[in-house]
């Protein structure tokens, strides 16, 4: 997982955060786009836009992993980081 997410990264990845926004006020990557899951579908189009690989996120790696599949099958180039913090750590401040 680990090497996936410094890959990703390395491309030049949009770190995209799904949680709440009540989640995202506790505490988030200073870079992440923050589109909470249950509005990625009507959002696909701002996220297909970005033209990047895309790393998801959210507190447990669940509801990220609801969004990479979804990315995926509207043929996004994502993964699944899980919890926001394992992403986090591989980010220089």
């Amino acid at each position: 997982m680990s090497d996936e997410i410094k890959n990703y990264l390395g491309k030049d990845a949009v770190i995209l955060d799904v949680r709440t926004q009540m989640e995202w006020d506790e505490g988030h990557i200073r870079a992440a786009k923050h589109i909470v899951l249950n509005l990625i579908p009507t959002e696909l189009d701002q996220i297909k836009a970005w033209e990047k690989p895309i790393i998801a996120v959210c507190r447990s790696g669940g509801r990220s992993g609801q969004a990479t599949q979804f990315l995926k099958q509207n043929g996004l180039d994502v993964i699944n980081g899980g919890p926001w913090q394992n992403v986090a750590q591989h980010l220089e401040d």
